[in-house]
């Protein structure tokens, strides 16, 4: 059958605007995805919910819809996405009575099934991930649009293609390639320079969207539009492939893919060919992710300037300490930014953060505030802060939970209101790990310098629950012969302190030169907790990147 050409037009909740307008008038497409789904993201539909029951889906989508719903039907484009949120059934009728209003005749239908918040009291929102089968059996069915609720990022990629080259659902091989399309894909312009460690190599001003052009036994080639910005390379589809995950099996409802057998290639100009997925039965569990309201918190920043930073610091700790003492958790951190005989009086200065949570608001409010604020004649020389404190404000918990298979009413919901259940998967295999692969013979030894990691090798990290994982990769054959054999788990942990008390596991992907480390409990309970500078660990990789080590002079 032809090639399935889907592009993105959303990475999250938030993102461009104008990229669905962008996304259909650059260029040829099929299907046009969007994700507006993360763990953050279900803890605050959820807050909206219990404002409005009536609420609960990302609203954005329905604007975007309003200006391009015209656009997609004239050009025959199919819209898939999450934006459904808490209240898929809900976005689903709001867009039908737009298209109505529009004088579009669109069929819609709905995906639902994954919301398992009435299993999980004390919930916010529990949701089960599901596959793209139910996306398949609305496409099979001719809607125009599909909106699903809680699905997998990568299912938008793989009901789409499920649907156009008739897969089953043991087509393992075929469902991991789409998956891995799929991951490819999910984080927008991710994959064409976006957030790229080497973001010099092009023009990442303003980069395109990305899409996949997705074969018959799941290979495909990522790409963009023509003449939109950034670029795609081997570089940072490696970089989006190893974006949230963690060892060679990449597990899904649908499908486990290998992603020690993913192979990359240039295949000319911002195009990269993806092929040798092998896939295997999914896991026996479905995932559920479960956010909950975990107590207050509140924030307070002091600046400390000049001299005496440390005594300066622990004065000002004296001093709130009676303020402090009932708090549940305290936690204060002190960023050393400042440098001596500074030409300016911000970089002479040091940040001591003060971060406070309890069950009750009333503990880290006023009484915090106000004795923070009271300090202000009262303290360290140069005292001030760069905003007042807040009354404290709720925090959420992000927590995983499993489901089997049959546990969850995976339902189409057709554009003309008939349900299709949507069965379980086939068949399961429980998810062990891979044997580690050997190492590449080390490089000869040589003359060394001491420079910064990134110099030869490239980062991404980002979150999943309270674990953060940082993958690493090598930009060339020689640079993985040193990189795989420099940066094992006792070095990553001593490059990156705050890993020296956690559990650190290291992942071996040699097909992309890549190493992937997951480090246990960084994040706390999750981005919603805020428990550290960094709460979904966006930066870990380039911290990494910035510390020195000695590298071999002839990789330089």
């Amino acid at each position: 059958m032809t090639t399935l050409r889907i592009g993105n037009a959303s990475g999250f909740y938030g993102d461009r605007f104008d990229a669905m307008r962008e996304m259909l008038t650059g260029g040829e497409l099929d299907v046009l995805t969007g994700d507006y789904l993360a763990e953050l993201t279900m803890l605050i539909l959820g807050r909206d919910r219990l404002k409005d029951p009536a609420a609960g889906y990302a609203r954005t989508f329905l604007r975007q819809v309003e200006d391009c719903l015209g656009l997609a039907h004239e050009r025959g484009v199919r819209i898939v996405t999450n934006a459904g949120g808490l209240n898929p059934a809900g976005l689903a009728d709001a867009v039908r009575r737009l298209a109505d209003r529009l004088g579009i005749p669109v069929r819609v239908a709905h995906v639902t099934g994954d919301d398992l918040t009435a299993a999980h009291p004390g919930s916010l929102a529990a949701h089960a991930y599901l596959g793209g089968f139910g996306i398949a059996e609305c496409l099979r069915a001719g809607a125009d649009v599909v909106v699903t609720g809680r699905v997998t990022d990568a299912a938008l990629v793989t009901g789409p293609a499920a649907a156009h080259f008739g897969w089953s659902g043991t087509d393992y091989d075929r469902l991991a390639g789409a998956v891995v399309a799929g991951h490819v894909l999910e984080c927008g312009a991710q994959a064409t320079g976006g957030n790229y460690a080497f973001f010099r190599d092009g023009d990442v001003r303003r980069p395109g969207f990305p899409l996949a052009e997705l074969h018959e036994d799941g290979g495909c080639v990522i790409t963009k539009h023509p003449g939109t910005g950034g670029f795609v390379d081997t570089g940072t589809v490696t970089a989006q492939l190893l974006y949230e995950t963690a060892g060679a099996r990449y597990a899904g409802p649908d499908v486990t893919a290998r992603l020690d057998t993913v192979r990359l290639s240039q295949d000319g100009p911002d195009r990269v060919r993806i092929e040798g997925v092998r896939g295997e039965a999914p896991p026996p569990a479905l995932k559920v992710g479960l956010n909950r309201l975990g107590g207050f918190r509140n924030e307070v920043v002091f600046v400390l300037t000049g001299l005496d930073i440390e005594a300066k610091a622990a004065l000002v700790r004296d001093q709130m300490e009676p303020a402090l003492g009932k708090v549940a958790d305290v936690r204060w951190e002190l960023a050393r930014t400042d440098r001596a005989d500074a030409p300016s009086e911000e970089t002479a200065s040091a940040l001591l953060r003060l971060v406070v949570r309890d069950p009750d608001q009333e503990a880290v409010g006023r009484a915090l505030s106000g004795a923070a604020v009271e300090l202000a004649l009262a303290s360290y020389p140069g005292f001030h802060m760069p905003a007042p404190p807040g009354k404290g404000s709720p925090y959420g918990v992000f927590e995983e939970a499993y489901v089997s298979h049959g546990g969850v009413d995976h339902v189409a919901v057709l554009h003309d209101g008939r349900r299709v259940p949507v069965p379980p998967a086939h068949d399961t295999a429980v998810l062990d790990e891979v044997p580690q692969p050997p190492l590449p013979e080390p490089l000869p030894p040589g003359p060394v310098t001491r420079a910064p990691l990134g110099l030869v090798a490239g980062a991404r990290s980002g979150d999943k629950g309270g674990n953060a994982n940082v993958g690493v990769w090598a930009r060339t054959d020689d640079a993985w012969r040193w990189l795989a054999h420099e940066l094992t788990v006792a070095r990553f942990r001593e490059l990156i302190p705050e890993s020296g008390e956690l559990t650190v596991v290291r992942h071996v992907l040699p097909n992309l030169r890549a190493l992937n480390f997951v480090v246990e409990g960084i994040l706390g309970a999750g981005v919603a907790a805020q428990h550290r500078f960094d709460p979904q660990a966006k930066a870990l990789g380039e911290w990494l990147r910035s510390r020195h080590l000695d590298l071999p002079e002839v990789l330089l």
